[in-house]
């Protein structure tokens, strides 16, 4: 990729960061010799985010080598750390789906080993926290497979290969999974192809949660509803599928290669679309 020089050269010459204060280089920029570093950090974060958009359709290994750039480029330590930061929690509250990558990268190669310090010993934490809950369902990783039980006690194993898989994590006291839950079978009618929907219920109430199998219906054939719990959380779920609120949505390729992550019914239905018009293409030829 062509690296977006006339930004980056903006972004690294147009101040110098001192201890509390920014020295302009320009005298034309300057209204007095000195400004608080929240006026140049501000400065500064615009041209990360015009950095960031460009290269927003890039993939995460782009992303990755933008990142290592921008944040080795600065000899600075406190505008170090700022950038980081910024391009961490950018990339870990990005709308693009995937981008959760890019702050774990950011945090493996940059924070974890110390190389930069995080704003607290409680940032630290929610990062670990995060990177631990994520790192194992990103896009293009194969699905982790856990054993739990079907309303009857016996043991399935979700997700298996051999056809598409959507797994819903939810919770019968969770008002958006009730949301949700109420939108799922009118997109799940849609699907033209072999499919396994895995409902895992991720609360205790026995009563309620046979209140939603009886109410959760699908009537089209290319679609098997599979109803799932560990009620004694004698698996790894939770960490492994990232299941840290409710609801969750995930949707695998027949391999197990997860598609979409942490998805919304709206993008799910995006999701299926195309595949359907994927499968009708093959069906044609």
């Amino acid at each position: 990729m062509i690296r977006i020089l006339v930004i980056l050269l903006s972004l690294l010459s147009a101040c110098s960061f001192g201890n509390g204060t920014v020295r302009y280089e320009s005298s034309d920029e300057k209204p007095s010799a000195e400004l608080p570093d929240s006026l140049a950090f501000a400065k500064l974060d615009a041209m990360l985010k015009n950095y960031t958009d460009a290269i927003e359709r890039e993939g995460v290994e782009v992303k990755n080598g933008e990142c290592d750039f921008l944040i080795a480029s600065v000899k600075d330590s406190l505008t170090t750390q700022h950038i980081a930061l910024w391009l961490y929690d950018h990339y870990k509250e990005s709308p693009v789906m995937g981008d959760e990558a890019v702050a774990i990268y950011i945090y493996d190669n940059w924070f974890k080993p110390g190389k930069i310090a995080m704003r607290s010993e409680f940032d630290r934490l929610d990062a670990d926290i995060f990177t631990t809950f994520n790192r194992s369902t990103l896009l293009g990783m194969k699905a982790p497979q856990v054993d739990l039980q079907n309303p009857c006690g016996r043991k399935v194993r979700i997700p298996q290969d051999g056809s598409h898989s959507i797994l819903f994590f939810f919770d019968t006291s969770c008002a958006k999974c009730q949301l949700e839950s109420k939108v799922l079978p009118g997109i799940l009618e849609k699907i033209e192809f072999p499919t396994r929907f895995y409902a895992v219920y991720c609360g205790q109430d026995k009563k309620a949660w046979r209140k939603f199998r009886s109410s959760f219906k699908v009537r089209n054939r290319n679609v098997g509803i599979v109803h799932a719990w560990d009620p004694e959380m004698e698996t790894d779920y939770l960490r492994l599928y990232g299941v840290i609120s409710t609801p969750r949505l995930y949707i695998t390729d027949t391999d197990g290669e997860i598609l979409g992550r942490r998805l919304e019914a709206e993008s799910l239905a995006e999701i299926i679309q195309y595949i359907n018009a994927y499968y009708g293409q093959k069906e044609k030829q």
